[in-house]
């Protein structure tokens, strides 16, 4: 729902991005939980504070592995592979937009199969239940501490699946 292109990995170029998803969702859904790696930018005290003040959960990769993300790897992955790379980019002005485009097209006029195969337009704005038809290959950690670590593992299409 958010997306910036920056030159450089400044905590204010993530939440131009941020700021865009708050905007997009017009209402926070109650329960929202934004996911992200240990980047710098996600961990400054700046992100942090829009997240809390929006009642946004906070959720971080644990090792660093490209699986505990895997959602945005692959978005990542799609934009990158499908479309920015068939199209000609010589600056960062016209990688702006490119962006921009394969976003737009990402969102309005891609189904998937993760969503019912609808758009992930048609997922935020519809009122249709939205039936997990994806696997998870991940396994869940055992707690380290049992007393201490009584929370369970954060593992987003676990715990989607778990509320459907």
């Amino acid at each position: 729902m958010g997306h910036h292109l920056a030159t450089d990995l400044e905590a204010a170029s993530t939440l131009e991005a941020l700021r865009m998803a708050i905007a997009q969702a017009v209402t926070v859904p109650k329960g929202l939980i934004h996911h992200s790696d240990r980047g710098v930018q996600y961990c400054s005290q700046a992100y942090v504070d829009v997240l809390q003040a929006n009642g946004i959960g906070i959720s971080m990769t644990e090792k660093g592995d490209p699986l505990e993300n895997a959602v945005a790897e692959r978005i990542n992955g799609i934009i990158k592979q499908e479309y920015l790379d068939t199209w000609c980019i010589d600056t960062v002005a016209q990688a702006r937009a490119a962006l921009e485009r394969a976003v737009f097209l990402y969102n309005s006029d891609r189904p998937h199969n993760s969503i019912s195969n609808l758009t992930p337009d048609q997922a935020h704005t519809g009122t249709m239940k939205i039936k997990r038809l994806w696997k998870n290959y991940y396994l869940k950690r055992t707690p380290v501490n049992a007393v201490q670590d009584v929370l369970s593992t954060v593992n987003l299409s676990s715990d989607i699946n778990q509320n459907l």
